[in-house]
C-alpha cells in the first residue's frame, strides 16, 4: 500500500501534527512520526481485513504523538513526559496511554524501575496500544527496518538474553497472526 493512500485526515491527525509542531519537536521527530502513523495504518488495515474492528483514528493520534517528549528529553522518559504533554493538551486518555507505553515492546514495573521511570508497568495492553508501539521499533528516523534488524540492533546494545528481545518478538507473532501474514 502508498503510505500516502495509508494517511487518513481527519480533525485528530490535524490536531495532532499541529501539537508536534507547537511542542517545538525536531523536523526529524516530525518525520519519524509520520511514518510511525503511516506504518501503523497499514497494519492496522491488514488486521481489519481479517475482521478485527481497531480504532485507526486512535492507532493514527497515538502514533503521531507518540515522541512528542522528544521535545523536551530523548531519554527513556521521553514516553512519560510525553503522555503528561498529550493529557495537559486535552487529547483522549488512550492516546495518552499509547503514548506512554509505546517505549521498547513494553517494560513491565520491575524494569521501569531500574530504568529510572515510575516503578509502573509500561506494557501495550490495547491492540492500538500494541500497533504503535511495533510501528515505532520498525521505522529507523523516517525509514522502515525488519523487525530481524530492530532484533539484531536491540541485542548489540542490551544483549542477546535481554527480555526486551522476547517481548519484541511476541508482539512480532501477535500481530504477525492477526494479519495473517508476516508484517509490512
Amino acid at each position: 500500500m502508498d503510505p500516502a493512500h495509508a494517511r487518513g485526515s481527519g480533525p485528530l491527525r490535524e490536531r495532532a501534527i499541529i501539537s508536534l509542531y507547537k511542542a517545538g519537536c525536531s523536523s526529524e521527530v516530525i518525520k519519524h512520526s509520520l511514518a510511525v502513523a503511516d506504518l501503523a495504518l497499514e497494519i492496522s488495515k491488514a488486521i481489519e481485513r481479517n475482521g478485527v474492528d481497531i480504532d485507526a483514528d486512535l492507532v493514527e493520534a497515538g502514533a503521531l504523538l507518540h515522541d512528542i517528549g522528544r521535545s523536551r528529553t530523548h531519554r527513556i522518559d521521553h514516553a512519560v513526559v510525553g503522555a503528561s504533554m498529550v493529557r495537559g493538551m486535552g487529547f483522549p486518555e488512550d492516546v495518552a496511554r499509547i503514548v506512554e507505553v509505546h517505549i521498547g515492546a513494553g517494560i513491565p514495573a520491575e524494569e521501569a524501575g531500574r530504568l529510572g521511570l515510575p516503578k509502573k508497568d509500561y506494557l501495550p495492553i490495547a491492540l492500538e496500544e500494541k500497533i504503535v508501539a511495533y510501528a515505532d521499533k520498525l521505522i529507523d528516523r523516517d525509514y522502515r527496518i525488519t523487525p530481524g534488524e530492530f532484533a539484531r540492533r536491540l541485542s548489540q546494545v542490551l544483549g542477546p538474553k535481554h527480555p526486551a528481545l522476547s517481548r519484541f518478538w511476541r508482539l512480532h507473532e501477535e500481530l504477525s497472526g492477526l494479519m495473517g501474514r508476516r508484517p509490512p
